[in-house]
């Protein structure tokens, strides 16, 4: 699915029907007799031109074929991940840190579970055969990790140093686990409050930021499944706007940006279904947010080194934090 996301920009029903060749292409390379065989993207995409509209055109009139007649030139070298003779005007190196909070909070608003599910995604586009070295200011808080087949395991193992030569382009280079022992305050705190009885009842849930050492929090959303008896609801938000599905029941909160000046607030009425009995429990709230330039956990880079080649190239180490299955009972 995400080599299908790499070449087309997303993957629906309708992609793979307009590019069913493409599809049938990959998956003739990614698979041996139904094993996995290439499933790096940037080696499939030297073998298979990812399609374009003038590509289609070219190669509709010329008859060509989208497959290379040619090995990748990195199949034939001991670092089948990146191809050889590489060459930028502009070298540069970035690396997003993206960390995922899943979460369950209770009405009093104690956490019951928590860990953070973390990655880096990296851009490199430098000339030759880089090698590069990434150490962290606090190795030890990683638990579980992951690693592209670039990184050197026996040195991460012994000194919790990333040490790999990068394939060329946009590639994940670790995923890594952060179990509940370290992890942090979290962002935001929700108050969520429910009175149901007969025909009727009220909703109140305010939401504020929390430790974010500085950092805004951004693109908070509250979402709701609501019991089957709520017919509508009649609310008032102090920020931002609410949307309620009386098919699906779900309802909605986009706040947008927290600011530490003041809380928000959403609360009002409910009308429920005539006669049926009230609910017997309340729903929960499931939150979203994103907070830029942190890294919840607190793993920061140290250094970032680059041998084998002379040149200076641009490096750049981002952080984001993002909820995940972040919940919060009522």
């Amino acid at each position: 699915m995400d080599t299908f996301v790499e070449y087309f920009g997303h993957c629906s029903e309708l992609v793979i029907k307009e590019q069913y060749v493409v599809v049938y292409e990959l998956l003739d390379e990614m698979l041996d007799n139904g094993y996995p065989h290439v499933t790096d993207p940037n080696v499939l995409r030297e073998m298979i031109r990812p399609p374009t509209v003038l590509g289609a055109v070219v190669d509709t009139v010329t008859g060509r074929s989208r497959m290379s007649e040619t090995l990748p030139t990195g199949q034939l070298s001991n670092i089948p991940w990146r191809r050889q003779g590489v060459k930028y005007a502009n070298n540069e190196a970035y690396f997003d840190f993206v960390e995922e909070i899943d979460a369950i909070i209770d009405k009093s608003g104690t956490t019951i579970s928590s860990a953070i599910q973390g990655h880096i995604e990296s851009v490199v586009r430098l000339s030759g055969m880089p090698d590069l070295t990434m150490s962290f200011v606090n190795p030890r808080l990683l638990d579980d990790v992951s690693f592209h087949p670039c990184v050197r395991y026996r040195r991460w193992e012994a000194e919790r140093v990333l040490s790999f030569v990068p394939p060329d382009g946009r590639f994940r280079l670790m995923s890594y686990h952060i179990s509940a022992a370290n992890v942090v305050a979290l962002p935001v705190w929700v108050k969520p409050s429910f009175h149901f009885r007969e025909g009727s009842g009220s909703l109140d849930i305010t939401v504020g930021p929390k430790q974010t050492m500085g950092k805004q929090v951004e693109e908070v959303e509250l979402s709701l499944d609501m019991p089957k008896v709520v017919q509508n609801c009649t609310l008032t938000p102090t920020v931002g706007n609410y949307l309620f599905d009386p098919t699906t029941k779900t309802l909605k909160w986009h706040i947008g940006r927290l600011t530490t000046q003041k809380l928000v607030q959403l609360k009002g009425s409910l009308a429920l279904q005539s006669g049926a009995p009230p609910p017997d429990s309340n729903p929960s709230v499931h939150v979203d947010f994103r907070v830029p330039s942190l890294a919840v956990s607190g793993l920061k880079v140290n250094r970032l080194d680059i041998y084998s080649e002379k040149y200076k190239p641009f490096k750049g180490v981002k952080y984001t934090t993002k909820a995940g299955k972040f919940q919060v009972r009522s």
